[in-house]
């Protein structure tokens, strides 16, 4: 017959493995649902350049703390749907991601700021 505390102590064991994994399954689904969210900063280049903007390169909003790569249907066509408003502040609205430091929305909608 098994001793009683050996049952507790296998039932503790089990219990901190549950806690770890679920916390870690809420860790990496949590990226996954990423929430909308509103971005107001200017239309930029990331590689700095108008020319580059026209040419394809990848754009960004430029906040007063960070800078987010713009992903998604707007940067079709060459950046077609941005054009208009590079170098103009802007609010944008998307799916806000970060990974390996990289901060990107993909804009749902996007307006000139007041």
């Amino acid at each position: 017959m098994v001793e009683p505390t050996v049952l507790k102590e296998f039932d503790r064991r089990k219990l901190i493995s549950l806690f770890f994994s679920a916390a870690l399954v809420a860790a990496l689904v949590t990226p996954l649902f990423a929430a909308d969210m509103t971005v107001k900063g200017d239309i930029v280049d990331v590689a700095c350049s108008v020319a580059g903007a026209k040419k394809g390169n990848p754009l960004g909003v430029k906040t007063v703390d960070a800078l987010y790569a713009i992903t998604g249907d707007y940067t079709a066509n060459k950046n077609a749907k941005l054009l208009d408003f590079v170098a103009r502040k802007v609010i944008a609205t998307g799916e806000v991601t970060e990974k390996a430091g990289v901060k990107s929305i993909n804009v749902k909608s996007i307006k000139l700021a007041s």
